[in-house]
């Protein structure tokens, strides 16, 4: 891929509109999945779910990314990927909001399922856009270009803008008088999902490159070649998924309290955006599985605190740690895939990590959910998927670089 610079009229820097993709993570993780770990209290009590029903709801979210991740190439080929960004956002954006209308069981799980394939759309195609303007030189020529690593961690790590406003904008609207006060929080969610794509939109004029050939035979994604990355990929998304949907849960059953637990899910958020720097190093330099074996570990030491033990200090060090390492997982595959891949293989391979990760995530809820309605409760499920990311880090020293192609 060559490294030319972005068109002349446009006066933002290449971290500007970074910054502007990050928001679209925000949106597809943020708002339309990570802020169910905050309304998940309030709704099983209102609702009374199970546990396993309130994983259920995660469940069919992921099943509705995976289908998303699998659809996206072909939205990507005919109607490339700042269209189907921003389609998905839109898309996101009202079905969060229609969230507060329904409190039917079905309706809710349509709702989730709906939403996990527009933010599917939006996650693959701004990785796409991240992936793509990783490699473009300074608008003005003059100052060196911001390393890759750097860029995709923005762009990845701008979940935790999402998060941070879901920890402002749940806690206080789910507590309003009257029935059902969870609904406000969902359409408060939509209506920042909308402004946010907004944004986007504005911040991303002129980055989308002309249409590409379709690779050859030669140029094509190789999942064989990719195994561990993959399988480390799945064990990824199938441990993460039950800390960041019940962890809210257990530290309620701790006896934490409302204000502590906004904190700790704002430090979390906010570590998301740190990570952007904190790894973007390792990012830029790992050429197979290291990064995704450092943090898969790392990512099981934060998962297995709490279970550990229900000390505020021991709490916070979970979420910090935890924000500041899973995202950073997320931005490796992208790396993975640049460094390994012709640019033409770009999409494919985004998409292939994306749908091992969706799979992860079906499975994930599901599992801690059903560990917790047993005699192990919540703590035996976190520690379930903590084992899961043990496992995780070790499959993927497997991965090694292939015949490494310039971006």
């Amino acid at each position: 891929m060559t490294t030319e610079p972005l068109p002349a009229r446009r006066e933002l820097s290449i971290l500007a509109v970074a910054a502007a993709l990050a928001l679209a993570a925000a949106v597809s993780l943020g708002l339309a999945r990570f802020s169910y770990a905050l309304l998940l209290p309030p709704m099983r009590a209102d609702l009374g779910w199970s546990y396993t029903t309130a994983g259920a709801m995660n469940t069919v979210n992921a099943a509705g990314y995976l289908v998303g991740a699998l659809l996206a190439p072909g939205w990507l080929r005919r109607f490339g990927a700042r269209s189907t960004l921003l389609a998905g956002g839109v898309g996101s954006a009202l079905l969060l909001a229609a969230h507060g209308a329904v409190t039917d069981d079905a309706a809710l799980y349509l709702l989730r399922g709906l939403t996990g394939i527009a933010s599917a759309a939006t996650f693959v195609s701004g990785g796409l856009l991240a992936a793509r303007l990783s490699g473009r030189a300074p608008i003005d020529g003059t100052r060196p270009a911001p390393s890759a690593g750097l860029v995709l961690g923005i762009y990845y790590g701008g979940a935790g803008i999402g998060i941070v406003i879901s920890a402002l904008l749940v806690p206080q609207l789910s507590a309003l008088p009257g029935a059902h006060p969870w609904r406000w929080a969902w359409v408060a969610l939509g209506i920042a999902a909308l402004i946010a794509t907004a944004i986007t939109a504005a911040a991303t004029r002129g980055t989308e490159p002309a249409r590409a050939a379709p690779p050859s035979a030669s140029e094509r994604f190789e999942w064989r070649h990719f195994g561990c990355g993959l399988a480390s990929y799945f064990m990824f998304g199938l441990g993460y998924i039950g800390y960041m949907t019940f962890v809210v849960t257990l530290l309620r059953e701790q006896q934490l309290g409302s204000v502590a637990i906004t904190v700790f899910y704002a430090l979390l958020g906010l570590a998301v955006l740190g990570s952007s720097f904190v790894w973007a190093s390792l990012l830029h330099r790992q050429l197979g599985g290291g990064a995704m074996r450092l943090l898969n570990a790392l990512l099981a030491v934060a998962t297995v605190l709490p279970v550990l033990s229900a000390h505020p200090v021991a709490v916070f060090a979970s979420g910090i740690l935890f924000g500041g390492v899973f995202l950073s997982v997320v931005a490796s595959t992208t790396p993975l895939v640049r460094h390994n891949q012709p640019a033409s293989a770009w999409p494919a391979g985004i998409a292939a990590f994306t749908i091992v990760f969706a799979a992860g995530q079906i499975v994930g809820p599901m599992l801690v959910g059903w560990v917790a309605d047993g005699a192990g409760g919540l703590r035996g499920g976190l520690a379930v998927s903590a084992g899961v990311l043990l496992l995780g880090a070790l499959i993927a020293w497997g991965q090694k670089p292939l015949d490494r192609r310039a971006a």
